[in-house]
């Protein structure tokens, strides 16, 4: 007898069609997903706030930064915020945090104000330390000096107002008033006036090396005209003879 010769089975195919319908179906459940999603008020800015401001009003700085309550949360980056606020030149530094969901916080920082200024209305305007200006309430403290007589657009002006802020605040809190005063030896010439009475001609470009000199003259002597360019001077608006003099025929009189 011729022995059986067993019958192998040809392997199976594999069903690949159900594994590419769920993929498929895996996909399309994806999509809808980001279509809901994308569509839903949990993918919008519900809130932006706008914290550091003094002088800029909230609405321009949001009005800037291009963003607002209602657009998508993930529309635009803190990067590019920033960068639009950066547009602003009162601004000094900012920081743009978003907090999902839907809230966007923008921290800037103005420029530090170094002097006002009054126009011809009186109406107060800010000066701050990259040299722009900025009109300032009707509620502001003057605790700056005043700054009359610069014409707009004045590189001086805006280099007094950068070498201002460089000075330590308590050096200058004494300064009522800064004038233009220039010569043909210095084009950067001012005229300070002081609340403790004293006239002071200085330089901008000389006006932080001199400003130890200045105070201790203030502290020593009474008001007069200090002049600090190439030479210190100093002379007093009552001469101390003309003092001695009337103390003398006071003690003679009597």
């Amino acid at each position: 007898m011729q022995e059986k010769m067993p019958v192998l089975r040809e392997p199976e195919k594999r069903r690949r069609g159900g594994k590419k319908l769920l993929a498929v179906l895996f996909l399309l459940f994806i999509v809808i997903l980001g279509v809901l999603f994308f569509n839903s008020s949990i993918s919008k800015v519900s809130t932006v706030t706008i914290e550091g401001q003094h002088f800029l009003s909230a609405d321009t700085i949001r009005k800037t930064a291009g963003i607002a309550a209602g657009d998508a949360f993930f529309g635009t980056t803190a990067g590019k915020i920033e960068s639009r606020i950066r547009q602003l030149k009162q601004i000094e530094e900012v920081k743009v945090t978003k907090s999902f969901p839907g809230s966007v916080t923008i921290k800037v920082m103005e420029f530090k104000t170094v002097a006002y200024t009054l126009s011809k209305n009186s109406e107060l305007t800010a000066m701050l330390a990259n040299g722009t200006s900025i009109a300032a309430g009707s509620d502001s403290i003057v605790d700056k000096p005043i700054l009359s007589g610069w014409k707009d657009g004045d590189p001086v002006l805006a280099e007094l107002c950068k070498t201002l802020a460089k000075i330590p605040e308590q050096s200058i809190t004494d300064f009522s008033e800064i004038k233009p005063s220039p010569s043909p030896s210095y084009p950067d010439r001012i005229k300070i006036y002081t609340r403790t009475r004293f006239e002071v001609i200085t330089a901008v470009s000389l006006l932080p090396e001199k400003i130890p000199t200045l105070n201790a003259v203030i502290e020593i002597q009474p008001p007069g005209l200090v002049t600090m360019l190439l030479a210190d001077k100093y002379a007093s608006f009552t001469p101390e003879d003309a003092e001695n003099q009337g103390i003398q025929q006071k003690e003679t009189t009597q």
